[in-house]
């Protein structure tokens, strides 16, 4: 029955690991446009580095977008804005002037009509030329303008500028004339001193902005888009030709007529096909890397979804910055994707990842090989610069050597291909600049990650690490013995680990962790129990073998209830394994000979560790255990006992799920011997010179 459903078990993970394989591919399918792409690549001022082209058909060659605004500006420089003169502004203005007089003006005042037609005259005069208010200056309207059109009914007339009037210039005029009238006219004067001139003057000239636009967007349709035409066979560039201005556009405009024909004559099927070809190739590599070195990966459902979602986010966020007009594809920091996929993983599998994930968009990218080849060489740096990622400045100096790597790189590649800095395109150093500076947005990215999935970051274990947290201090207090055994563990594991490569973060806490189950029971425990007591004395052989397996389950317990992360949970339940609780059960073998009894009964729950620290760990914890358990603590001794305890490890397939190669154990052999042999203070017996 376990069979059938191991079995059952084992064909439903390769069944999820195809559904996720599948869901992949069918998002970045989505994701990758889906047109058929101009196959050449080329930068203006660099050799034309494909074979000679000729047209492949006729098409317009199209003028760049400053000619085109070049022109636009040159048709529309001379162009008058429209302003409507609105009549009704001077009538009104007339009326209300007439009214005051009157008023002003007694009827027994010698000349009176005189006076109010001198008034009415001088206001027309005013008022002739047309009156502008300051918004259409202040606005730039007429900037660098002569004239207006001056639109009267139905009537249109170019007026020029320094003929009109400003509503100050007009307020100017009409005093002075209002003042000559009172002048002209001494004994009216003590009653015309009531008449502003301010208030009879207002704009008569309103601009009329949406006849105005119209006749612009006209003006700006006429100009053509393109300058001449290629007919089909005519030469284009010859193969190592430089790209200058001109025949960077005629192959700009071939490109654009490419993608406007593009539908014509291809088979948009076998570009799906294709493209999904492309994603299934590169989908096949990353799942073959994980199955043939980091097969935890796939074993691990958080941690796969998380990889994949991870790189299909980061390709559908560089390819749609690279759609936008203005925007460049180097704006988006690529080297977030390997900096957080070695923080929750590991360095190996971070630069993989990136050189699929950078083959994958380059293959849509500019100028292909350039992209990949700076991409990868930033995201390395980054990766190998973020060695140790418990500090912001870490982070600081990372986003720095990413924007050098990225210059350097892209000096070396213009140089290599032209031969001078000429044609140094400077702008992309703007690009890098932003690319590097958005690699600090990873920093609070890793700790929505952590939250989120669930996942440890070396900040976090460096905090689980401190003595001083509430569980160790409870290890403590209540087993002692236990706590300097998990010390001693530690302190060993993190030296293999830094020689054989892994994070020394994650196995020091995970070693002071592993066996805080123990503090239920601690008595139960040889290193927690003073001479001369032993519990386990008042038991059968079984019951203590539960209690010993038990510490598995409450250390397992005490974890979640301390709400410890997943990656430190697995060094509690994975340190013995499937193995025995062997001294019960060799006991129990040897003084009840006949009787058959469960030898499960007898064996840790597991599971086997996965990760090479969680299997360090299980390693050095028997080992530690056995050397001061030893009477006689030999250079030999320790040896042979190092040797036979991870031999009889691989013996019972412990180790059948590590990614621990036959190397690395020759190396945990001889760290070990070392240390113990420095830890116990033992002499090396060198053998004696043979005398005659």
């Amino acid at each position: 029955m376990k069979t059938f459903l191991q079995k059952v078990s084992a064909y439903s993970q390769i069944i999820f690991r195809a559904l996720v394989f599948i869901a992949a591919a069918l998002l970045l399918h989505q994701i990758l446009p889906s047109d058929a792409r101009f196959k050449y690549e080329y930068q203006r001022g660099a050799p034309w580095k494909h074979n000679n082209l000729v047209a492949p058909f006729d098409f317009a060659v199209l003028k760049s977008p400053s000619e085109i605004e070049a022109e636009k500006r040159e048709v529309t420089q001379g162009f008058a804005p429209y302003f409507v003169r609105d009549t009704s502004v001077v009538a009104t203005e007339k009326e209300q002037l007439r009214n005051d007089l009157l008023q002003a003006l007694e009827e027994d005042i010698p000349r009176r009509e005189q006076i109010i037609a001198d008034f009415m005259r001088a206001l027309d005069e005013v008022y002739a030329p047309g009156i502008l208010t300051s918004a259409p200056r202040s606005l730039g309207i007429l900037e660098n303008k002569t004239e207006i059109a001056q639109i009267t009914g139905n009537e249109v007339e170019k007026i020029p500028i320094d003929t009109l009037l400003s509503e100050k210039s007009a307020y100017n005029l009409f005093t002075g004339r209002v003042t000559e009238i009172r002048r002209t006219y001494p004994g009216a004067a003590l009653r015309l001193s009531n008449i502003d001139p301010g208030k009879y003057i207002h704009s008569n000239l309103k601009f009329d902005e949406k006849y105005t636009q119209e006749e612009i967007h006209q003006l700006e349709a006429s100009v053509s888009p393109s300058r001449g035409m290629m007919q089909e066979g005519e030469r284009i560039i010859l193969e190592g030709e430089i790209v200058d201005d001109q025949k960077f556009q005629v192959l700009e405009s071939l490109k654009q007529n490419y993608e406007i024909r593009k539908g014509e004559g291809i088979n948009s099927r076998l570009v799906a096909f294709g493209k999904m070809l492309l994603i299934t190739v590169f989908l096949t590599l990353l799942f073959s890397y994980m199955y043939t070195y980091k097969r935890f990966i796939l074993h691990d459902a958080r941690k796969l979804l998380f990889l994949l979602s991870f790189l299909i986010l980061i390709v559908f966020l560089a390819l749609t910055i690279n759609s936008f007009e203005g925007l460049h594809i180097y704006m988006f920091p690529l080297a977030i994707l390997p900096v957080v996929i070695r923080t929750f993983y590991d360095p190996r599998t971070a630069i993989f990842t990136l050189i699929v994930t950078s083959l994958l968009i380059g293959f849509y990218a500019p100028n292909n090989y350039e992209f990949v080849l700076l991409e990868v060489s930033a995201g390395m740096i980054a990766v190998f610069s973020l060695n140790k990622m418990h500090r912001r400045v870490h982070v600081v100096v990372a986003s720095l050597l990413v924007g050098l790597t990225y210059g350097v790189v892209y000096t070396a590649v213009t140089l290599i291909q032209e031969g001078t800095l000429a044609t140094y395109n400077v702008r992309m150093l703007q690009w890098f600049a932003w690319s590097s500076l958005l690699v600090l947005v990873v920093y609070p990215l890793i700790f929505i990650f952590e939250k989120i999935f669930g996942f440890v970051s070396d900040v976090t274990l460096i905090e689980l690490s401190n003595t001083n947290q509430p569980l160790l201090r409870k290890l403590a207090e209540e087993a002692p013995g236990t706590f300097q055994h998990s010390m001693q563990i530690a302190n060993l594991a993190e030296e293999v680990i830094l020689k054989i490569g892994g994070n020394p973060f994650l196995v020091r806490a995970g070693a002071l962790y592993h066996d805080i189950g123990k503090a239920a029971q601690p008595t139960f425990f040889i290193e927690n129990q003073e001479i001369g007591m032993n519990p386990h004395d008042q038991m059968s052989y079984l019951k203590s073998a539960e209690i010993i397996i038990d510490h598995v389950r409450n250390g397992i317990k005490t974890a979640r209830k301390y709400k410890l992360p997943e990656s430190i949970v697995e060094f509690i339940a994975t340190h013995h394994g499937t193995s025995k609780a062997k001294y019960f059960f060799l006991k129990q073998q040897q003084e009840n000979p006949g009787e058959s009894f469960n030898e499960k009964n007898f064996a840790y729950p597991g599971p086997l560790p996965r990760s090479r620290e969680a299997t360090v760990v299980m390693l050095i914890d028997g080992i530690e255990a056995a050397s001061r358990s030893m009477k006689e603590k030999t250079y030999d001794n320790l040896r042979n006992l190092i040797s036979d305890m991870i031999d009889q490890k691989m013996h019972d397939r412990q180790l059948d799920n590590s990614d621990l190669t036959f190397a690395d154990i020759d190396k945990i052999k001889d760290i070990l011997l070392r240390k113990l042999v420095n830890i116990y203070h033992v002499r090396i017996e060198y053998p004696q010179e043979k005398k005659g």
